[in-house]
């Protein structure tokens, strides 16, 4: 199709071009931010080698603030700062492709997700120094005209053969990369990831797809259980007048079984679900209630995970449908948040009243009632933009209890390990936090180089 034929060919080839070049732009951009953390790490190790018994809250201070600077997730920027001294180690091809925007930052993560396997073999002699060179030129090759996706499968079959490992050792190593993670996907939804043994992957869906045929084969065996219309002295059943042409307009077909609009006739619904939702049901079933059967229940009545619900009373009444929060995560249906309520044993209701809460003691440990009310509050660790559930950090004294800090909720906070570390009195000043605490549960945290972030609370009724 030309222009002549179309007049808004020239229009949408221009659009094209302008879009693809600043994607060029972009990534040159992140080559120089990349340089930037590259430069950042070079300070971090010298300060590191100056100071090593503090190397590790050296590099957890470093990678806090340009976190909480640049507001993105901890892991994140892990992955950047590993990135930029994998291309100042010696990958002049990559990096060069970089600048020039040849080559994205999601395809520079998966070149140096496959590389480690070279690196590792010229570090132990069992490749030569020359296979890293051949895997840049590779990999630069391949990142020019594949997605990142794409060239990560690419690359991790060229480091292998260049590595020299055997498919048993490739599979060897691998395994030690076993992991179940969670993730967010919205709408009350989560992505559960479990990277396992490709066998039992397999095995694993091959048990659940059985489990959900012999469930779905067994629909059309379930006979409805009606009960009689007039169970007087010769009862009359819904089957009984259904060849009336009369009556059947008080009656309809519905999956597998039969049902009458009077609502004193009972049915049972129709089980309508996909294959894919029987085995995702089931999956639920089998590792929390061990047996989807009627006598153990649902898999909400047999949870034995530990898990925090937050929710306001006036919802957990009924007066009003606000989402609840399932801590750490984010917003739960407030029916769920119900259920729960109604279902699970040894959960105690907490009101944030300031007239019958202890709110402080004279003990270094908060009380129990303090902690209930703090998990309610904080949901999560207190540094900024991180997520790590309560049940997984440390109640902290914002102001050190060494130093006159009290044991009152308006100085106590929940931190994760890897934050909590970062305020202890040992480290240098030149990398230590420091933490204030308002009346209200904000937390001002003052960084290394003096910038102030900000963490708010919340205030909620909470399930424990």
């Amino acid at each position: 199709m030309t222009s002549a034929t179309d007049p808004d060919f020239e229009q949408r080839a221009e659009l094209l071009d302008s879009w693809v070049e600043k994607r060029r732009q972009i990534a040159v951009l992140e080559s120089e931010a990349s340089a930037l953390l590259a430069e950042r790490m070079r300070l971090s190790r010298s300060d590191s080698e100056e100071n090593p018994y503090h190397r590790d809250a050296i590099h957890r201070s470093m990678v806090a603030e340009y976190s909480a600077a640049g507001r993105i997730a901890q892991g994140s920027i892990e992955y950047a700062f590993t990135d930029a001294a994998f291309l100042e180690r010696g990958h002049p091809r990559v990096q060069q492709a970089f600048r020039d925007g040849i080559v994205t930052a999601a395809h520079v993560r998966e070149i140096v997700r496959a590389a480690g396997v070279v690196r590792e073999a010229v570090n132990n002699g069992r490749a030569d120094a020359e296979a890293l060179e051949e895997y840049d030129i590779a990999a630069v090759t391949v990142a020019e005209r594949e997605t990142p996706a794409r060239t990560r499968v690419h690359l991790k079959a060229l480091a292998a053969v260049l590595a020299g490992s055997t498919v048993n050792e490739r599979h060897a190593r691998a395994l030690s990369e076993r992991t179940v993670t969670v993730r967010p996907a919205g709408d009350g939804l989560a992505v559960l990831t479990a990277v396992l043994p490709e066998h039992l992957a397999v095995a694993i869906l091959d048990r659940l797809t059985q489990l959900a045929r012999a469930v779905i084969a067994g629909r059309a065996d379930r006979e409805p259980v009606l009960e009689p219309i007039d169970d007087g002295e010769n009862p009359i059943y819904p089957d009984d007048i259904a060849a009336d042409s009369a009556a059947r307009d008080d009656y309809a077909i519905f999956g597998e079984g039969t049902f009458t609009t009077d609502p004193t006739v009972e049915h049972i619904p129709a089980d309508t679900r996909t294959i894919d939702q029987v085995r995702a049901d089931l999956l639920i079933d089998l590792l929390l209630a061990a047996d989807p059967s009627a006598a153990s229940g649902s898999g909400l009545d047999n949870i034995r995970g530990r898990i925090h619900v937050t929710v306001a009373a006036t919802t957990l009444a009924g007066c009003d449908e606000r989402p609840a929060e399932l801590d750490g995560h984010g917003p739960l249906h407030p029916d769920v948040a119900r259920d729960l309520a109604g279902r699970l044993r040894g959960w105690s209701r907490l009101f944030l009243d300031p007239t019958g809460l202890v709110v402080e003691t004279d003990n270094y440990a908060p009380t129990e009632a303090m902690r209930r009310f703090l998990r309610a509050r904080d949901q999560h660790c207190r540094f900024p933009g991180c997520r790590m559930p309560v049940h997984r950090c440390q109640v902290d004294h914002t102001f050190d209890h060494a130093k006159g800090g009290r044991t009152e909720i308006h100085n106590l906070a929940h931190l994760c390990a890897s934050h909590h570390v970062l305020k202890h009195p040992d480290i240098s000043d030149e990398h230590r936090w420091s933490a204030r605490q308002l009346p209200d549960g904000t937390i001002d945290w003052s960084s290394p180089l003096g910038r102030t972030y900000r963490d708010d609370a919340r205030r909620r009724v909470m399930f424990v």
